[in-house]
Parts: structure tokens; sequence; C-alpha cells
């Protein structure tokens, strides 16, 4: 599969080189304002090709995008330390126009997939200024908010993250719900789990982990000024499900109908994915505390969105 990236700085250029070592990849095409940069990028990672697989890797322009399957937009300004995610909004909402109008004027079928914070309305502007099905719009979300999630709980009940399954809801951001009650290990109920381990989740253990997955993206931009190890790879991972149509449940944005009383909202569910993009959207079971707080969640990330097109009207089409 032909694969897009527009904006080549960390994050983007991370993403290249993890989706080109997945292998999924024919060809990739790096694009970015800074040519130069764009470039770069491309011949560094041209450089990996030999040790990890066999992809054509370079840069180009708009118009080199044509037969492509997916392109991810990683393009924007990055996060200030001390910066929220909803604080980036006014700063690159302006940016997606030109970039959406030059990828559908040459690939109009593909899907887009959106890095760039605050990535669930980015995705919400990208969805609407686009104007495609909005299920070939997706965000990162909280793929790894989850998996940040799943790690957490993996390193206290000493197994592999692949065995916890757990996800966190909502906004990629400050009001991210993390759901206890629904999450399973082994195919255990977490707490039965955690149980029969000796290793009981105390509410002291609960309170850590859920400010360790809130916060270490504002320490890893307090130490290195941003975050794209795991952003670029769960890209891959996203890349991965859709060139392979493997219908895998992933926690990503995309634009839903109704959640918790909230209409027209992009936030994080569980969805399942594959080739045509986002094909259902699942809702866990949820203690009523969990509910109103993923149905705050939505409706912070609907006013927002709708205080952007009072700002940006192009944002509502």
């Amino acid at each position: 599969m032909k694969i897009g990236i527009v904006g080549t700085g960390m994050v983007g250029s991370t993403a290249a080189y993890a989706i080109a070592a997945t292998g999924v990849a024919s060809s990739l095409i790096l694009i970015d304002h800074n040519a130069e940069l764009a470039t770069a990028q491309a011949a560094d990672i041209a450089d990996a090709v030999p040790f990890i697989g066999a992809v054509s890797v370079r840069a180009g322009d708009y118009v080199d995008l044509k037969g492509v399957g997916i392109v991810a937009i990683a393009a924007g300004v990055a996060q200030k330390p001390g910066e929220s995610r909803l604080e980036l909004l006014g700063r690159n909402a302006s940016i997606f126009a030109d970039v959406i109008a030059e990828v559908l004027a040459v690939a109009p079928d593909a899907i887009l997939l959106v890095a760039t914070n605050p990535v669930d309305i980015m995705t919400a502007v990208t969805t609407k200024l686009s104007g495609i099905d909005p299920a070939r719009v997706i965000g990162t979300g909280t793929i790894l908010d989850t998996a940040r999630f799943r790690k957490n709980l993996s390193k206290h009940l000493g197994v592999s993250p692949q065995s916890v399954h757990a996800h966190v809801l909502g906004e990629h951001g400050d009001s991210e719900v993390l759901i206890w009650s629904s999450a399973e290990c082994g195919a255990m109920q977490l707490e039965n789990f955690a149980r029969q381990r000796g290793c009981p989740l105390t509410d002291a253990l609960r309170a850590q982990i859920d400010a360790s997955v809130r916060q270490a993206a504002q320490l890893i931009i307090a130490g290195k000024g941003a975050t794209w190890f795991g952003i670029g790879a769960g890209l891959a991972r996203i890349v991965r499900v859709i060139a392979l149509d493997q219908h895998e449940v992933l926690t990503v944005s995309s634009m839903t109908a109704e959640v918790a009383g909230v209409r027209d909202v992009c936030l994080s569910l569980p969805r399942i994915v594959g080739a045509g993009g986002v094909e259902d959207t699942l809702m866990p079971a949820m203690t009523q505390a969990e509910l109103e707080a993923l149905a705050a969640s939505a409706q912070l990330l609907k006013n927002t969105t709708d205080e952007l097109g009072q700002i940006h009207p192009t944002a509502d089409g």
C-alpha cells in the first residue's frame, strides 16, 4: 500500500519509520512545508530500510499522493510545556484547511489519519472540512493512553501488556476516562485476576495509575519538549490494521452520532477498524460514575468544537 505522511517533524518522521518497519507499506511519501526537512527525514529513513524491509521512502509534494490508501496528518505546531491539548486548537485549526484541500484534490479516496493535537478537535475539523464519509477520518485518540493504562496494569500484575484488556475513552487529554469496571486480564475480571495474583487493586494504586496515565505526556514534554515514539508506534499500528484489513478493536477518535447524550462529537470509543476505516463503534459496560465522566468529556469536546466553528467558520464546512 502507498501511504502519505503530511508533517515530518518528530511525530511524522517517527511514524514513517515505524510504518516502514511494519512492512505493510510499498511506498511512503513524506510531505512538509519545509521541503528540506522532508527530504532529510526521507533519506534518513531510507538508510534504515535495508535493515528492516523493502519499502520506497521519498520526499514529495501533494501531487505525489496520487494513489495513496492512507494519509497520516501530523502537521501543525508543537505543544509547549504546560500547554493543554485544547489550547493548541487556535494555532492548528487554520493549517488543516489547506492540507485537507491539497490531499483530497489528488487522493479523494484515501483514509485520513489525524495525529495533530488537540486530536479529537482536529479530527472533527478534518471530518467537516473534508466532507468525506466520517468512517474514513480517524484520529489517534486515546490509543496511546490506552496503551499506557495497559502497561501500568501489566507491571502491577506481572503479566504482558498484551494480556490486559482495558480502555481509556473520551478526550485524549485532561477529561479522559479510565474504564476500570470492565477491564479484564487473562479472560478474567481485573479485580479477580489481581486478587488471585496477590496484588489487589487498592484505591491508592488506582489513583497512582490514573495519575500516571494522565500525566505521562506532560512528564515527557517537560523533559524533551514533545512526545513522539509512543504516538508514532500508535499510528503505525492503525496503518497496519487498515492495510491488512484486520478488523481490530482500537480506541480511536471518530465522529460519533451520539454518546452519553451528546450528539455529533469526535472522541475515543472502542471501534472496529479495517480496510474501509471505522466499521463499527462499541460501548463497553460502565459504572454510572464512568458514564457521567464520559458524558462530561464528550460535552467538553462538543463545546470546544462548536466554539471553533464560530472562530473559524470553515471548520463547520
